[in-house]
Protein backbone atom coordinates (compact mmCIF):
# COMPACT_ATOMS: atom_id res chain seq x y z
CA UNK A 1 0.00 0.00 0.00
CA UNK A 2 1.89 3.08 -1.17
CA UNK A 3 1.89 6.33 0.78
CA UNK A 4 0.06 8.16 -2.02
CA UNK A 5 -2.85 5.71 -1.80
CA UNK A 6 -2.96 6.01 2.00
CA UNK A 7 -3.19 9.79 1.65
CA UNK A 8 -5.88 9.57 -1.06
CA UNK A 9 -7.94 7.24 1.11
CA UNK A 10 -7.42 9.32 4.25
CA UNK A 11 -8.49 12.52 2.48
CA UNK A 12 -11.56 10.74 1.11
CA UNK A 13 -12.46 9.46 4.59
CA UNK A 14 -12.14 13.01 5.94
CA UNK A 15 -14.36 14.41 3.16
CA UNK A 16 -16.96 11.76 4.00
CA UNK A 17 -16.84 12.70 7.70
CA UNK A 18 -15.56 9.27 8.76
CA UNK A 19 -13.50 9.00 11.94
CA UNK A 20 -10.67 6.61 11.12
CA UNK A 21 -7.62 5.65 13.17
CA UNK A 22 -4.55 4.20 11.43
CA UNK A 23 -3.40 0.95 12.98
CA UNK A 24 -0.77 -1.63 12.05
CA UNK A 25 2.29 -0.70 10.01
CA UNK A 26 0.98 2.61 8.69
CA UNK A 27 -0.07 3.51 12.24
CA UNK A 28 3.50 2.91 13.39
CA UNK A 29 4.89 5.02 10.56
CA UNK A 30 2.37 7.79 11.26
CA UNK A 31 3.54 7.93 14.87
CA UNK A 32 7.17 8.04 13.75
CA UNK A 33 6.35 10.68 11.13
CA UNK A 34 7.93 8.89 8.18
CA UNK A 35 7.62 5.68 6.22
CA UNK A 36 10.01 3.01 7.51
CA UNK A 37 9.15 0.16 5.13
CA UNK A 38 6.77 -1.03 2.43
CA UNK A 39 3.31 -2.01 3.67
CA UNK A 40 1.10 -4.76 2.26
CA UNK A 41 -2.10 -3.08 3.43
CA UNK A 42 -3.66 -0.26 5.39
CA UNK A 43 -5.09 -1.20 8.79
CA UNK A 44 -7.83 1.08 10.10
CA UNK A 45 -10.13 1.20 13.10
CA UNK A 46 -13.56 2.68 12.38
CA UNK A 47 -16.86 2.88 14.18
CA UNK A 48 -19.55 0.38 13.27
CA UNK A 49 -21.99 3.21 12.57
CA UNK A 50 -19.75 4.29 9.65
CA UNK A 51 -19.29 0.89 7.99
CA UNK A 52 -22.10 1.22 5.42
CA UNK A 53 -20.79 4.64 4.38
CA UNK A 54 -17.22 3.30 4.16
CA UNK A 55 -18.30 0.26 2.13
CA UNK A 56 -20.45 2.35 -0.20
CA UNK A 57 -17.57 4.71 -0.97
CA UNK A 58 -14.95 1.98 -1.37
CA UNK A 59 -17.16 -0.32 -3.45
CA UNK A 60 -17.93 2.59 -5.81
CA UNK A 61 -14.14 3.01 -6.09
CA UNK A 62 -13.64 -0.64 -7.11
CA UNK A 63 -13.00 -2.26 -3.73
CA UNK A 64 -14.55 -5.63 -2.86
CA UNK A 65 -14.46 -8.12 0.00
CA UNK A 66 -11.28 -10.18 0.18
CA UNK A 67 -12.13 -13.50 1.80
CA UNK A 68 -9.82 -14.75 4.53
CA UNK A 69 -10.09 -17.49 7.12
CA UNK A 70 -10.55 -14.91 9.87
CA UNK A 71 -13.14 -12.69 8.13
CA UNK A 72 -15.92 -11.67 10.50
CA UNK A 73 -18.27 -8.71 10.93
CA UNK A 74 -15.75 -6.83 13.07
CA UNK A 75 -12.62 -7.59 11.01
CA UNK A 76 -12.58 -7.85 7.25
CA UNK A 77 -10.47 -6.81 4.28
CA UNK A 78 -11.55 -4.76 1.29
CA UNK A 79 -9.26 -4.81 -1.75
CA UNK A 80 -9.13 -3.40 -5.26
CA UNK A 81 -7.81 -4.71 -8.58
CA UNK A 82 -4.50 -2.89 -8.04
CA UNK A 83 -3.81 -4.98 -4.92
CA UNK A 84 -4.57 -2.25 -2.37
CA UNK A 85 -6.01 -3.93 0.72
CA UNK A 86 -7.68 -2.20 3.66
CA UNK A 87 -7.87 -4.28 6.84
CA UNK A 88 -10.94 -2.91 8.63
CA UNK A 89 -11.26 -3.19 12.43
CA UNK A 90 -14.80 -2.31 13.52
CA UNK A 91 -15.41 -0.77 16.93
CA UNK A 92 -18.41 0.35 18.94
CA UNK A 93 -17.87 2.94 21.65
CA UNK A 94 -18.99 2.09 25.17
CA UNK A 95 -19.89 4.64 27.86
CA UNK A 96 -16.19 5.00 28.79
CA UNK A 97 -15.07 5.84 25.27
CA UNK A 98 -13.47 2.43 24.73
CA UNK A 99 -13.81 0.96 21.25
CA UNK A 100 -15.34 -2.49 21.76
CA UNK A 101 -13.88 -4.80 19.10
CA UNK A 102 -16.29 -7.61 18.32
CA UNK A 103 -18.97 -8.99 20.61
CA UNK A 104 -18.57 -7.52 24.12
CA UNK A 105 -18.33 -10.99 25.70
CA UNK A 106 -15.01 -11.51 23.83
CA UNK A 107 -13.51 -8.78 26.01
CA UNK A 108 -11.42 -7.23 23.22
CA UNK A 109 -11.24 -3.49 22.87
CA UNK A 110 -9.33 -0.45 21.83
CA UNK A 111 -9.08 1.31 25.21
CA UNK A 112 -10.09 4.97 25.02
CA UNK A 113 -6.46 6.03 25.56
CA UNK A 114 -5.37 3.93 22.57
CA UNK A 115 -7.52 6.10 20.30
CA UNK A 116 -5.69 9.29 21.30
CA UNK A 117 -2.69 8.92 19.00
CA UNK A 118 -1.79 11.44 16.36
CA UNK A 119 0.83 11.28 13.68
CA UNK A 120 1.45 12.20 10.11
CA UNK A 121 1.66 10.54 6.74
CA UNK A 122 3.46 12.50 4.06
CA UNK A 123 3.25 15.62 6.21
CA UNK A 124 -0.54 15.32 6.69
CA UNK A 125 -1.93 14.87 10.21
CA UNK A 126 -3.78 11.63 10.94
CA UNK A 127 -5.38 9.92 13.89
CA UNK A 128 -3.73 6.67 14.88
CA UNK A 129 -3.36 4.25 17.75
CA UNK A 130 -1.21 5.78 20.50
CA UNK A 131 2.40 4.60 20.79
CA UNK A 132 1.99 2.77 24.11
CA UNK A 133 -0.96 0.76 22.80
CA UNK A 134 0.59 0.24 19.39
CA UNK A 135 3.43 -1.55 21.20
CA UNK A 136 0.92 -3.59 23.27
CA UNK A 137 -1.02 -4.49 20.13
CA UNK A 138 2.21 -5.89 18.63
CA UNK A 139 2.19 -8.80 21.10
CA UNK A 140 0.39 -12.09 21.51
CA UNK A 141 0.94 -13.57 18.06
CA UNK A 142 3.76 -15.08 15.98
CA UNK A 143 6.18 -12.18 15.64
CA UNK A 144 7.67 -11.24 12.28
CA UNK A 145 10.93 -9.39 11.64
CA UNK A 146 9.14 -6.12 10.92
CA UNK A 147 7.32 -6.38 14.27
CA UNK A 148 10.70 -6.27 16.01
CA UNK A 149 11.72 -3.20 14.00
CA UNK A 150 8.37 -1.45 14.58
CA UNK A 151 8.39 -2.09 18.32
CA UNK A 152 12.06 -1.08 18.71
CA UNK A 153 11.42 2.22 16.88
CA UNK A 154 8.31 3.01 18.93
CA UNK A 155 9.88 2.08 22.27
CA UNK A 156 12.95 4.17 21.57
CA UNK A 157 11.09 7.20 20.20
CA UNK A 158 8.32 7.28 22.81
CA UNK A 159 10.17 5.81 25.82
CA UNK A 160 7.81 2.83 26.01
CA UNK A 161 8.93 -0.30 27.88
CA UNK A 162 9.82 -3.25 25.67
CA UNK A 163 7.33 -6.12 25.90
CA UNK A 164 8.78 -9.22 27.57
CA UNK A 165 8.16 -11.41 24.52
CA UNK A 166 10.57 -9.22 22.53
CA UNK A 167 13.42 -10.14 24.85
CA UNK A 168 14.29 -6.59 25.89
CA UNK A 169 15.67 -3.64 23.96
CA UNK A 170 18.12 -4.22 21.14
CA UNK A 171 21.70 -3.67 22.21
CA UNK A 172 24.58 -2.32 20.23
CA UNK A 173 27.34 -4.77 19.44
CA UNK A 174 30.52 -3.96 21.28
CA UNK A 175 33.90 -4.55 19.64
Amino acid sequence: MPQETVLELHHAFQRLGLDVWLDGGWGVDALLGFQTRAHADLDIAIQQKDILHLRSYLEADGFHDVERDDTCPWNFVLGDAAGHDIDVHVIVFDAGGNGIYGPPERGEMYPAASLSGTGEVGGHPVRCISAEYMVQFHTGYALRSHDFADVAALCERFNVAYPAEYGGPPTALTP
